[in-house]
């Protein structure tokens, strides 16, 4: 069994096995389940009181539901975790948990996109608040907290643009106004970030990004201390949630392999980041690893790693300049998501998703995640989609 003491890449091997739970098989198998049966009175009525406890009903979660928050709570320096749908599904159980009718909540300016559109539309509409704040702001949050605010929700990198957040000096003034500070650690995963030794309350990842790391599942959790536990399992639970046991198998055993996979995401995205950063095409290269990001120092503070997501600014061109090279790609696909075995690039748009820190540089945004192909491939398939840009004679 893992020991609290074990490093990271053996607590990703072991936790959430119990083989001995389970006739000596490695992996817990899946459990899937609606109905359970009770063989007394008395422990059905127990169940009834206390369904936080044990196998009650399928929603609640089964046996493999378990393992998979176990842990992730584990690895995230948490005392519990919480298994959901998605990742929005975990952002949306986090934020309704502690918010309610005129309550106040201080929202980064480079969050997910998605989250904007639950504070401005369906949180808007039950009466609760939400500014946006540029992310860079650090200590000086202080000043925009009210005595309503009742949440601080940072995502360090940011979506998009990856400013690095001072969490330290952010959680320092929520606390100090008996605010809750809710992380999102998609970008880093637990191996490489840890929000909750930097004074976040609750923490929470789409899984189905580097935990479950093969483009095919569907999953978020929210780590958290006991504190902060029951109330967010009853406000999840109430609202009818419960991650699909198939689906918290899978991120069980992305996790895995979790430290190898991440390493190799991290080691291919600095290489094309820098080979990136040399072409004529590029005006900036986003990426906190590299020394002339701004937030590089807290990088280098508050992370032991750097994953395979970042972006990078191309210098102005008209946009079927920007098709010729996109659309000719023979390893890179253009989807959402990331955080699987393939490489992705994406046109993205800041500028359509700030508010309190404008985006105002010209040329267009592709977020690049690298995958787990060779690097000198991926190169050699941006290189010819430059030579395709270049061909198209309509490059600015």
């Amino acid at each position: 069994m893992p020991r609290t003491t074990d490093r990271d890449d053996t607590l990703l091997c072991h936790l959430g096995t119990h083989p001995d739970d389970n006739h000596g098989i490695a992996n817990p198998p899946v459990y899937h389940a609606s109905t359970i049966h009770f063989p007394t009175l008395a422990r059905l009525e127990e169940a009834g009181r206390d369904r936080f406890t044990g196998v009650t009903y399928g929603r609640y979660g089964t046996p493999t539901t378990f393992a998979f928050e176990e842990a992730v709570a584990m690895l995230s320096g948490a005392d519990k975790a919480m298994a959901l749908p998605s990742g929005l599904a975990a952002i949306a159980v986090a934020l309704t948990t502690f918010l309610k009718a005129g309550d106040h909540l201080l929202m980064t300016d480079s969050v997910y996109e998605p989250v904007r559109k639950l504070c401005d539309k369906i949180l808007a509409a039950q009466g609760i608040l939400t500014d946006y704040y540029d992310p860079t702001i650090g200590a000086g949050i202080a000043a925009l907290m009210r005595g309503n605010t009742r949440i601080v929700y940072v995502e360090s990198p940011g979506s998009l643009t990856f400013e690095v957040q001072d969490i330290p000096a952010i959680a320092a003034a929520a606390h100090g106004r008996g605010a809750v500070v809710v992380a999102d650690n998609t970008w880093a995963s637990p191996l490489f970030g840890k929000p909750m030794n930097l004074g976040a309350d609750l923490v929470l990842e789409s899984a189905t990004k580097y935990v479950a790391g093969h483009s095919d599942v569907m999953i978020g959790f929210i780590a958290m201390r006991d504190a902060e536990y029951e109330a967010v399992k009853r406000q999840g639970h109430g609202l009818g949630y419960g991650a699909a046991p198939d689906d918290c198998y899978l991120a069980l055993r992305g996790l895995r392999t979790m430290g190898v996979r991440l390493r190799r995401h991290q080691e291919t995205a600095l290489a094309l980041a820098r080979w990136l950063g040399g072409r004529p095409e590029v005006e900036h290269v986003i990426h906190p690893a590299l020394p002339d990001h701004p937030g590089h120092d807290l990088w280098r503070r508050d992370f032991t790693g750097a994953s395979g997501l970042f972006s990078v600014v191309l210098k102005p061109m008209p946009r079927p300049a920007l098709a010729a090279m996109l659309e000719g790609m023979r390893l890179f696909a253009m989807g959402y998501s990331w955080g699987g075995y393939e490489s992705l690039i994406l046109p993205v748009d800041p500028a359509a998703v700030r508010t309190a820190r404008p985006w105002t540089m010209p040329g267009p945004v592709l977020r690049i995640h690298a995958g787990l192909e060779d690097p000198d491939d991926l190169i050699a398939d941006l290189s010819l989609g430059f030579e395709r840009l270049q061909r198209s004679g309509l490059h600015a």
